[in-house]
């Protein structure tokens, strides 16, 4: 029943933006540490999030340091299957894609951000141009 599914609406630059990157969660693991200082500038630049989003992008944050705790214990046990760590892994990676495609972090969701300006924000989605 695709039928009845919607489509996301479009991002938007947010009306408070922070405009300065937040000091790192002093809980990160080093994985989310780097991860957090590889977006945040992004996110601040394309001014999309707010304090409110804050929580969202840590968990952002710790689900790639995860991801990458896990891939470092995969390679300690030579590499070989284990199927709880996969499971986690495999969670963890589900968890970040959906949070990376909420802020604007996936090829898809930077698409719908990208080029807009705040000459170009419309209140009304009938007027055509």
């Amino acid at each position: 029943m695709t039928h009845l599914r919607g489509v996301k609406p479009a991002l938007t630059r947010d009306r408070d933006p922070l405009t300065t990157t937040p000091s790192v969660p002093k809980y990160f693991n080093s994985y989310a540490k780097a991860e957090w200082k590889r977006v945040m500038p992004r996110l601040i630049e394309d001014r999309i999030i707010t304090k409110a989003d804050l929580g969202g992008i840590e968990d952002f944050c710790v689900a790639r340091g995860r991801i990458r705790e896990i891939e470092n214990l995969f390679r300690v046990a030579g590499g070989a299957p284990d199927k709880v760590l996969f499971g986690m892994q495999n969670r963890a990676m589900q968890t970040a894609r959906q949070l990376a495609a909420e802020y604007g972090l996936s090829p898809t969701s930077r698409a719908r951000v990208q080029g807009q300006t705040e000459e170009q924000d419309d209140d009304n989605p009938l007027d055509v141009r």
